[in-house]
């Protein structure tokens, strides 16, 4: 019942991706919001923007890190524009995992978040809904990496969409992984194959 409900979850974030409630944009300071866009899309949000980040674990930091499930990671993180609404933001993740072959895709909505623990940094938090979740992304302090603190994901098998999500969780050593930021092409292969395949179902 618990995959059926995240995959209609992930279903929906990835076709329909939803814009920040009006009550939490209320809370964020425009002002504040819109700085954190700039580091995060390298410049101002305009009509559209989007900013891809990847890591790729060598043999030897798995070996240190025996618990690690995923070897391979890839973060998209777009913004969209339309008149009179909220600007709508959206990640899509690419994974491989050291134990599990294939590439595994999913997607969700995201928000802007105050982290309440002493430093009021802000950063986006992207949920499930309904199956309750999700990750969050902040930046380095160079703005040249995408910090992303997972708690639990749905991903998609790419080969066999159709099949129910996979559930990736924040274990011991799958809880943090910094993303450094690479040229938009490398995301390439998330920006349109996983809502097609979606559509066909």
């Amino acid at each position: 019942m618990k995959r059926t409900a995240l995959l209609l979850a992930l279903t929906t974030a990835v076709l329909l991706p939803q814009a920040a409630s009006a009550e939490d944009s209320s809370e964020i300071d425009k002002a504040k919001a819109a700085a954190f866009d700039k580091r995060v899309f390298a410049g101002p949000v305009g009509h559209k923007a989007s900013a891809c980040f990847v890591r790729r674990y060598d043999a030897s930091h798995l070996a240190q890190y025996p618990k690690q499930k995923v070897s391979s990671m890839k973060l998209l993180v777009t913004a969209e524009n339309h008149p009179k609404e909220p600007t709508s933001y959206a990640y899509k993740v690419g994974v491989q995992f050291r134990n599990k072959p294939g590439h595994f895709d999913g997607g969700s909505a995201c928000s802007h978040m105050v982290d309440e623990d002493g430093n009021k940094e802000i950063s986006f938090s992207c949920d499930v809904e309904c199956g309750g979740g999700g990750l969050e992304v902040a930046m380095s302090k160079d703005d040249r990496s995408a910090i992303v603190k997972l708690e639990v994901i749905g991903v998609y098998d790419r080969r066999h969409p159709k099949r129910d999500a996979v559930t990736l969780q924040g274990g011991a050593d799958d809880k943090v992984f910094r993303l450094d930021r690479v040229d938009n092409a490398e995301c390439a292969d998330l920006t349109d194959h996983r809502v097609a395949s979606l559509q066909r179902k």
